[in-house]
């Protein structure tokens, strides 16, 4: 696979796929064997996403490791990691921010946008106290080489992104006391049993869970609040309609309420979103802008399977590679039903879309509280009024809440989506280069 080498750089591309994930790579390759030249963009060092992170200790696994020969194997593909879409620019041209060379622009035929999903976090008493993180984020901090053995963790929220953070922090030799579901048990026991359907992810959740020896798995349940003195030291939890309360000594929490799809770049760009959040698309994966195509969480969370699909699809649509799109399609079709029941068993409950105390912090960046913004009508408002949503995250985090909690619309991004050096700005004003 091509790397990116400063000025003598490739700058055009037939097809420049955003997010190296499994429905990115899947892209990438379709793209690659119909005789197109990519690139391949993510911010991560290393591709694979959140589902196939690599990191000290964490070797590719094997699909992924498949992949990245099979697209290496071709020497038509460019990796370019460590790399963040600043602004999409006129002429489809694409401004970036990269660790290794700093600011750059690109122009594609295509743009496929693979930029997957984000964990949604939910504000509670003690959430801003080190030791808390999300369930994917534990993940990626283990992936990434953070320590946890031996500390007691308390994993909490929804959906099976808590149980793929089980499995990560019992590998890494943490001890997991409890995960804490908020759906009810009868919705939880149902999707298990849908779960005899695909032998394979009951197997996989039979694997990740050791049906859950050791700790404590309690459904109809949240995570209330965390204390400590400098660091998390214990949670509260309550439970079921009585509202039991359990005190548990732990030294981490992983809490994260399911996942909404990452849409920054689709929206700049123009792209219709859906009322779930989601970008919408056609059979082919195309957008409703001309020449973008998305494929992946970003147009709807519904697993790695799923993903991984309908990026073969849209790299085929947008190389104009021929193939029998027939199986593909069925299995498009088969994953789809499969997220749709995830939707169904693990959507949230009146519980997690109650705002805690107004006390508690919303936005974590700019210390803004629940009631300082709960007395405006939108986002827009609170925004000027409160500073909620001008941090570091750009509102990512507490507009996310603010949606689910008032059912507020987030504002519009407005680029540059990330903080960039000045030369990368003024590489947007650089005269775009000749189509090859």
């Amino acid at each position: 696979m091509g790397q990116s080498g400063g000025h003598t750089m490739k700058q055009h591309f037939d097809i420049v796929v955003v997010g190296a994930g499994p429905a990115g790579l899947n892209a990438a390759h379709a793209a690659a064997r119909a005789g197109a030249t990519v690139a391949l963009l993510d911010d991560n060092p290393r591709a694979g996403g959140q589902i196939w992170r690599q990191g000290p200790g964490h070797a590719p696994q094997a699909p992924l490791q498949r992949l990245l020969s099979a697209i290496g194997d071709r020497g038509n593909t460019t990796l370019w990691p460590s790399t963040r879409v600043v602004a999409p620019l006129d002429s489809r041209r694409l401004l970036l921010e990269s660790a290794e060379h700093g600011g750059a622009c690109v122009t594609y035929e295509h743009l496929i946008l693979a930029t997957g999903a984000r964990e949604r976090l939910l504000p509670f008493p003690g959430w801003t106290l080190p030791g808390v993180s999300g369930a994917g984020a534990l993940q990626a901090l283990i992936k990434g080489g953070m320590p946890v053995r031996g500390e007691r963790i308390v994993i909490g929220g929804s959906g099976p992104l808590l149980i793929a953070a089980l499995a990560t922090a019992r590998a890494a030799g943490a001890r997991v006391v409890a995960v804490v579901e908020q759906a009810p048990a009868f919705d939880v026991a149902r999707f298990g049993v849908s779960l005899l359907a695909e032998p394979g992810k009951l197997r996989q959740a039979v694997g990740m869970t050791r049906g859950f020896a050791g700790l404590h798995y309690w459904t109809g349940s949240m995570v209330e609040a965390a204390h400590g003195d400098g660091r998390v030291e214990r949670v509260t939890i309550s439970r079921g309609h009585a509202e039991r309360r359990v005190t548990l000594e732990c030294e981490r929490i992983a809490c994260g309420y399911g996942l909404v799809p990452n849409v920054t770049l689709a929206q700049a760009l123009g792209c219709t979103i859906g009322a779930a959040g989601e970008i919408v698309v056609d059979g082919g994966q195309r957008t409703s802008v001309e020449g973008v195509f998305a494929a992946g969480e970003c147009t709807g969370v519904g697993g790695a399977e799923l993903a991984g699909v309908e990026g073969e699809i849209a790299g085929l649509a947008a190389s104009g590679g021929a193939a029998d799109r027939a199986a593909l399609d069925a299995q498009r079709a088969r994953w789809r039903r499969f997220g749709r029941r995830v939707d169904a068993a693990f959507a949230l409950r009146d519980a997690a879309r109650t705002p805690p105390a107004d006390s508690t912090l919303l936005c974590r960046c700019e210390d803004v509280s629940l009631g300082e913004v709960r007395e405006f009508a939108n986002w827009r408002d609170a925004k000027l009024q409160t500073r909620c949503g001008m941090g570091a995250c750009q509102g990512r985090i507490c507009g996310t809440a603010a949606s689910l909690y008032f059912g507020w619309q987030a504002a519009a991004p407005r680029p540059p989506f990330s903080p960039a050096p000045i030369s990368t700005l003024m590489a947007a004003n650089a005269a775009p280069p000749p189509a090859e």
